[in-house]
């Protein structure tokens, strides 16, 4: 068997690995259609808060989050990063944030902060499979599985949208009850008319109790995994999925002469929330 890693990570930590593939065209249509505003959804200690911020700051856009939950005071290292960049944060309780794709939601808000370009959460639409495809275009070696971690499934899509048949792709659910990821993956699919007759799954059995949610076995794995491998993982998104592949390799679930690629999906910043580094 052999295990090889893909490091987006290392393509910029503040655009944040997988996020940049998900904005890189998202970002060119936004400067065609002469939009000065990104605005965004997300978590207090969302990627891609802090990715969206970064390249709002670097491209001279003004960028605005609109975070779930209550206000953070003082603010996490996340969101004090995104302020710092200059993002405009306005809170919206849990109820209301459930509804945020409506689309009487959306028009209240461009009442409220004018025209903006809508990033949608987690960056992941049509325009994000296109970029996420581009990492297997970069994957010069022959594979058998490729895997990943998944929150929204924009991720995942994109790669299965760029695999050959031969392929089999597994999404690692990050959060609680990610069976609806499966139907997520399906509609980004469709809507980017995205034809794929490689087999994929999402596995949903290490999330450790949800999302952004960690036990100290999972530490205590990326803590090994940085000594045995000297790469780092963050606790929300690829320590999980990392924590899952060696336990399906140990169980026995791939074939032994199974050559796999797992994708760091960079998201480092977010071991600053947990005290970690």
């Amino acid at each position: 068997m052999n295990l090889s890693v893909k490091r987006e990570d290392l393509v910029d930590y503040e655009l944040g690995g997988n996020k940049w593939r998900k904005m890189k065209y998202n970002l060119e249509a936004a400067t065609q259609q002469n939009h000065n505003t990104l605005l965004t959804f997300g978590g207090a200690y969302s990627n891609h808060i802090y990715a969206t911020a970064a390249a709002g700051k670097r491209l001279g856009l003004r960028t605005i989050g609109i975070i779930r939950g209550e206000a953070h005071n003082p603010l996490n290292p996340t969101l004090q990063f995104a302020r710092d960049c200059g993002m405009q944060l306005e809170y919206l309780d849990r109820t209301r944030y459930r509804n945020k794709t409506g689309p009487e939601f959306i028009e209240s808000l461009r009442k409220k902060y004018g025209r903006f370009y809508l990033l949608p959460e987690g960056g992941s639409s049509t325009l994000a499979l296109k970029g996420c495809a581009e990492i297997i275009e970069e994957i010069d070696e022959n594979f058998d599985f490729i895997c990943s971690a998944c929150g929204t499934g924009g991720t995942l899509a994109g790669l299965i949208s760029g695999l050959k048949a031969q392929h089999k792709a597994i999404g690692f659910a990050v959060l609680k009850g990610g069976g609806f990821l499966s139907g997520n993956i399906q509609n980004f699919l469709q809507q980017a008319n995205a034809e794929s007759s490689a087999s994929w799954q999402i596995k949903t059995d290490y999330h450790f109790g949800g999302y952004a949610k960690t036990k100290p076995e999972l530490w205590t794995f990326i803590e090994q995994f940085k000594k045995d491998f000297d790469i780092p993982l963050d606790g929300v998104y690829t320590g999980k999925m990392f924590y899952g592949l060696f336990d399906l390799i140990k169980t026995g679930y791939f074939p032994k002469s199974s050559r796999i690629i797992a994708i760091h999906t960079g998201g480092l910043q977010g071991n600053l929330g947990f005290n970690k580094n």
